[in-house]
């Protein structure tokens, strides 16, 4: 299932799922209007009504102690007989939203490729200790913001830099969960964009905290929450530490292609990532957790004058096969 939240006429927000280029408003439906031949729809309806993803479980809708699968779910809601309540994507380009309100959000560092190039940029070796376990830092969930959203530029900044990372959110309230277990608290996928104003993290990281105000100002997520089952045919075959997906990652500012990179090339799974984010704590129902970036998936990983930063005016535009593509233009 693709679900997507577009603001509402009166402001509020309304889940949507996405068929093809046209978006499905579940939010219209009322308890009275049901599926041929099954009236019991109402906890399906809820899920898309829901900002949060409390209610989300797996990308499916528990229905008679049974999960339902988003294939069995769209034909028993009988989605042709309701065309007056699709749109077409193109009619609400200023509405999107993030897909999700976002409990917390922990970013994490899990492309090799990217740490060594971004460590040898500063004149730094390969920190060893970064094979031991994951790492990751928490930011603002109040500078989410979804696709299409304009990104304003800091006035203190004169390095500003995107980062294509793929991400995942919590489907279920969870502590210590082990990386057996963990994809299972995935309620899907997404594409994150972790903004980055260079100079002002390269100062404050001296310091030895952070990042902090370097990336305080915006992250872009979306512009679909896509569930785990949609991905299934990209899941590689050892699963022994968890999926790892195949999917390819690409970046353009202004139609020019940046970046490309694969998020198979993850040295930590998502499931070893939710593991340490639950170590000794809880995750919850609305978590967002992103990958990091992907090898070449950012300004600063290449030589100084490959490509300019990021200015106004300019736009970005990220695709992670399967997610869809996030869009954002500096302003």
């Amino acid at each position: 299932m693709k679900l997507a939240r577009f603001a509402g006429d009166t402001g509020n927000s309304r889940w949507h799922i996405i068929v093809g280029d046209e978006a499905f408003d579940f939010a219209l439906i009322e308890p009275g209007d049901h599926g041929p031949g099954d009236p019991e729809n109402t906890l399906a309806l809820e899920l898309l009504r829901r900002q949060s993803m409390r209610l989300a479980f797996l990308g499916h809708v528990r229905r008679n102690g049974r999960l339902e699968s988003q294939n069995q779910m769209l034909a028993r809601l009988g989605m042709d007989e309701f065309t007056d309540r699709r749109q077409p994507l193109s009619q609400l380009a200023d509405r999107w939203l993030s897909p999700i309100d976002a409990v917390s959000f922990r970013d994490f560092y899990a492309f090799e490729a990217h740490v060594k190039a971004a460590r040898k940029r500063r004149g730094l070796e390969m920190v060893p200790e970064w094979y031991d376990a994951p790492v990751f830092y928490f930011s603002n969930t109040a500078s989410i913001v979804g696709h299409l959203a304009p990104i304003r530029k800091p006035v203190d900044t004169n390095e500003l830099d995107y980062e294509l990372e793929i991400a995942v959110v919590i489907g279920k309230d969870g502590s210590d969960i082990s990386v057996a277990e963990a994809d299972k608290y995935i309620a899907g996928f997404t594409i994150l964009n972790d903004w980055s104003a260079r100079d002002i993290q390269r100062q404050e990281m001296k310091v030895g905290l952070g990042p902090a105000k370097g990336k305080d100002f915006a992250t872009s997520v979306g512009p679909y929450l896509v569930t785990p089952d949609e991905l299934e045919d990209r899941v590689l075959p050892d699963r022994s530490r968890g999926k790892r997906f195949d999917l390819e990652m690409t970046a353009t500012v202004n139609g020019r292609e940046y970046s490309r990179g694969n998020a198979k090339t993850m040295n930590w799974t998502f499931a070893e990532l939710i593991a340490r984010a639950s170590q000794n704590t809880m995750v919850k129902a609305g978590d967002l957790i992103g990958s990091g970036t992907v090898g070449t998936g950012c300004i600063t990983e290449f030589p100084d004058g490959t490509y300019p930063w990021l200015q106004s005016g300019d736009v970005i535009r990220l695709e992670i096969e399967g997610l869809g593509a996030l869009e954002n233009t500096i302003v």
